[in-house]
């Protein structure tokens, strides 16, 4: 999105990849189109300026650059790149330029091999891997349909009145699917170079999908944030003629979709498959540290996790022992030991020595008072968070158990006190203030998106609402 780099992400953990993909000419311009190899090894990135480059996607190293002799700064097209694809085999790329030039090069050897002119500017290209088809669309609001192999265009398709949005083929190849901002949506049979369905929304179809199946399609409009559903009904009309359901030329004018809201029964599922898949995506998942510009960022956290925050009073109440333990009448030999939020077993100490610390955290709090010094790691690391340190803070609250965090949030809570000093110097104020800028910057930087607003919405329930 108008930049000059391109990113890559991994569709298994939903997070983006190792490398960053960065043309090597001189001439930065953004990037406009990109494509993956069938083979899932190389990507194609081409730019405004006419630039065309193939990477690696397992180093990301570049593979070399395609260009034309005969164009100007030997780049591959004298104006921005449309779009490139490449065949199922490996062996040819094709690439679309804004001026009209459609050229085909050799996969590996990277040199032209072939081109011609649409006759118009491109704005859109659409491949079909399987049978070597690419189409093509204009500024004339045509559609054009090339045979990459026979180097020859075979189809053409007009009905189009303002600028077409989209397109797809099917999943055979035999139907081709068309929007455009005149409000319709149009369904072209390859086979026999004619249109066999037309439809017209109130809301013009900003981009299409069709599925593998072909039996639903999906579509997104102009200002509308949803994604519409419609049924294929030659799917189950059950007839094979396609002239008994199309209408032709004619566009049939029809209503959107009715939009549906996440209600309990899509809640209940994604709750019953979350818990499955959240360990298995999240685990060995590394965490990088690029950041997309104006992008909100996830914490990778499962999802039980940062939930279990918001509704840990909940899980308090649901938890609560209805009686207190029973002591057992003859229990063994053990060396009593006390709770600890790291889980070590540590062994409960003698009365002299439980007096000994009193002392000592009575002069640590004291001394706490006096020098603003955290007593604890999290106020420790929330000191420090101030002086750049803000990763190391966030990772550490991030380790800790919800319970455990809960806790932590417990001890800057405001107590009232007639015999404490002012407001002002009393040393909570002074963490809180720091936790707030902490808050501040974390959403600033749209960094761990889901588990901040948790730990915000606990803060504020803790600190200024109370339990009740």
């Amino acid at each position: 999105m108008d930049t000059s780099r391109a990113y890559v992400w991994r569709l298994q953990n939903f997070v983006i990849g190792e490398h960053i993909l960065t043309p090597s000419t001189s001439e930065r311009t953004p990037i406009k189109a990109c494509t993956i190899s069938a083979c899932g090894n190389f990507a194609f990135l081409g730019t405004e300026g006419g630039w065309i480059e193939r990477f690696n996607l397992q180093s990301g190293q570049s593979r070399g650059s395609y260009g034309d002799m005969s164009e100007s700064r030997n780049y591959a097209h004298d104006g921005e790149v449309v779009g490139v694809a490449c065949d199922a085999t490996n062996s040819l790329m094709i690439s679309a330029g804004y001026h009209g030039d459609i050229k085909v090069w050799d996969f590996k050897g990277r040199h032209l091999k072939s081109r011609w002119d649409v006759g118009s500017s491109v704005v859109k290209i659409g491949y079909h891997r399987a049978n070597g088809l690419l189409a093509t669309v204009s500024d004339d609001m045509v559609i054009r349909v090339f045979d990459v192999v026979a180097l020859r265009m075979v189809r053409k398709f007009e009905g189009h009145t303002d600028r077409v949005t989209d397109m797809c083929f099917s999943e055979d190849g035999k139907w081709l699917l068309s929007s455009s901002m005149d409000g319709t949506l149009r369904v072209w049979d390859v086979i026999l170079a004619r249109q066999i369905d037309a439809i017209h929304v109130d809301v013009s179809i900003t981009a299409l999908s069709l599925s593998p199946n072909m039996d639903v399609l999906a579509t997104s409009h102009v200002e509308q944030n949803g994604v519409y559903l419609w049924v294929n009904q030659a799917m189950f009309s059950g007839s094979s003629n396609v002239d008994s359901y199309a209408s032709g030329k004619k566009a049939v004018s029809v209503k959107l979709p009715a939009v549906s809201s996440n209600g309990d029964a899509d809640n209940d599922s994604d709750n019953a498959t979350g818990n499955q898949s959240q360990n298995k995506d999240t685990v060995g998942t590394p965490r990088l540290d690029y950041q997309i510009p104006d992008l909100v960022t996830l914490s990778l956290l499962p999802k039980s996790q940062w939930q279990s925050l918001i509704n840990l009073d909940i899980i308090k109440m649901r938890n609560k022992p209805i009686e207190p333990p029973k002591k057992p009448e003859k229990a063994p030999f053990f060396l009593p030991t006390v709770p600890t939020l790291s889980g070590d077993i540590v062994f409960k100490p003698s009365d002299s020595t439980l007096e000994e610390k009193k002392e000592n955290r009575d002069a640590l709090g004291n001394h706490t008072r006096d020098h603003n010094l955290p007593a604890s790691k999290f106020l420790q690391l929330l000191q420090t968070s101030a002086d750049t340190k803000i990763a190391v803070f966030t990772k550490y609250i991030k380790d800790l158990s919800p319970s455990a965090l809960d806790m932590e949030l417990r001890m800057l809570q405001i107590v009232d006190d007639d015999d404490e000093q002012e407001p002002e110097k009393r040393p909570e104020m002074h963490f809180i203030e720091l936790l707030l800028d902490y808050f501040n910057h974390e959403t600033s930087c749209r960094n761990d998106y889901e588990f901040i607003q948790a730990v915000i919405r606990l803060f504020l329930k803790i600190c200024f609402i109370g339990d009740n």
